[in-house]
């Protein structure tokens, strides 16, 4: 079995991991204490049935088992203890091994530097020994996956010091992120600092980033499901629908994508360019659920709808390099496929022409609990450096004037990490901008004459170079 280990990490980290981890929990009949309930099947009722109900779950993805226990491969940090205490006390509690808490008495202080330097750097050693204690207990190990914020100081600076750290230590594992970006209107003054810091630290440390960002799930909240001031709870269910949506296929038999790696294979064309936007269906509001059809071009159209991704990017203004839909249900894979195709050839403007075949589906016959069929969009879109220009705004404005760099250098910061990680997020927005205008020519060609080029087996390639 192919195993995936779950670190959450700070206060948001550790909500929208919750969150994640009771979702799939219910999906998979596995109550607070890690039990299999089995009393809804009409078996099981009857008094006839005791075994497994799902019986072609892949639980060992995420779940160990201890007895008649299912325990989630899961970690769960922060520089200060209230966020685990509210975990331990919730319903959920229980469903964690007990020392897979770790927690220090201080705090990050919304400030990178301690969670990477000082205060963050204390703890790295002991949330390490945990990890690899969760590792040596699989079979095949994965990958990793993270939850974290990049606006805080434990999510960006701890979260990412233990990321790069997974790297060097599994260099050839599967690392991927759901990272929560800061929104227009945060209260945290320095957070451009903390963002551009961490992402910096994610373009070598992670395979696959999801970026969600807080202003944009408030907007799907207030014109799609018509609440007009979510909560926090709120906010992480949905994240945790689109996780869950996105994991299907590690977690059921599915038809494509089955693990992190040929996940990322089918959408990441450039090893730097691992960011993605996702979206989510179906979304609207409780009183009209009942004059909604749910169907394949109803879940495709609000899918695609660029107003329903959860980053605040415009992907009109940009183009797809590629995208994956991962639909649930009872759904032939024929319809999913000729609405996905009608939609690009529709808007094949929207899809850069250097990759033929860019759309990706799925399909896992297994609906989550309450609705009949779901769908989850992935796209990786040049349209992504909208939000890497955004927050790079913010942080230049600050950094002209150096404004509140003595709280980071007093931490054993140098101020040329901070025109490091500008000049990569620089690079980046630099990077998708060159695709999206077609202007990219492979290096391998550019170092080649003709002649060479011949000889080393590239005779098409320099034949139409030289047309």
């Amino acid at each position: 079995m192919r195993e995936i280990v779950h670190i959450s990490t700070g206060q948001c980290g550790n909500q929208i991991g919750t969150a994640f981890w009771e979702t799939i929990s219910a999906e998979h009949n596995i109550d607070g204490s890690g039990r299999r309930i089995v009393a809804d099947h009409p078996a099981a009722a009857a008094g006839t049935y005791s075994g497994d109900v799902h019986a072609n779950d892949k639980l060992d993805v995420y779940y160990s088992q201890s007895g008649s226990r299912y325990v989630p491969r899961a970690v769960l940090v922060d520089l200060e203890p209230g966020t685990l205490d509210n975990v331990k006390s919730g319903p959920l509690g229980d469903l964690f091994r007990p020392d897979n808490y770790i927690n220090a008495l201080s705090s990050a202080g919304n400030n990178w530097a301690k969670g990477y330097y000082t205060e963050g750097a204390e703890i790295l050693e002991q949330v390490m020994d945990v990890v690899r204690r969760e590792v040596e207990l699989t079979d095949s190990l994965q990958g990793f996956q993270m939850t974290h914020s990049l606006g805080g100081g434990t999510g960006s600076g701890l979260g990412t010091l233990l990321m790069t750290n997974l790297r060097d230590e599994y260099a050839d594992r599967m690392i991927a992120s759901y990272s929560v970006f800061p929104s227009i209107d945060s209260d945290t003054v320095v957070e451009p600092y903390n963002s551009v810091l961490a992402l910096s630290q994610l373009l070598e440390s992670t395979n696959e980033t999801f970026c969600l960002d807080n202003h944009a799930m408030y907007s799907i909240f207030q014109r799609n499901l018509k609440i007009s001031q979510p909560s926090y709870g709120d906010i992480n269910k949905l994240v945790a629908q689109v996780m869950s949506g996105v994991t299907t296929s590690l977690r059921y038999p599915g038809e494509l994508n089955s693990d992190l790696r040929k996940l990322a294979v089918n959408l990441v064309p450039f090893n730097r360019l691992h960011f993605f936007t996702v979206g989510y269906a179906p979304l609207f509001a409780s009183a009209a659920k009942k004059f909604t059809n749910l169907s394949v071009p109803e879940l495709t159209q609000q899918l695609l709808d660029g107003r329903n991704l959860m980053a605040g990017v415009k992907p009109t203004t940009g183009k797809y390099l590629t995208c994956g839909a991962f639909f649930r249900g009872n759904v032939a894979v024929k319809e999913i496929e000729d609405e996905m195709n009608k939609y690009r050839a529709r808007n094949s403007n929207l899809f850069v022409d250097f990759i033929p075949d860019n759309v990706q589906t799925s399909l896992c016959s297994v609906p989550p609990k309450d609705v009949d069929m779901t769908a989850t969009f992935v796209s990786n879109t040049t349209a992504i450096s909208q939000l890497f220009e955004r927050i790079h705004g913010h942080f230049e404005l600050m950094f002209k004037r150096k404004a509140f760099l003595h709280w980071f250098t007093f931490e054993g910061m140098d101020i040329n990490e901070f025109t490091e990680a500008e000049s990569n997020i620089k690079d980046l927005m630099s990077d998708y901008l060159q695709h999206q205008d077609n202007q990219f020519i492979p290096d391998e060609y550019e170092k080649y004459d003709d002649e060479e080029m011949i000889q080393e087996g590239y005779a098409d390639e320099a034949e139409a170079i030289g047309a």
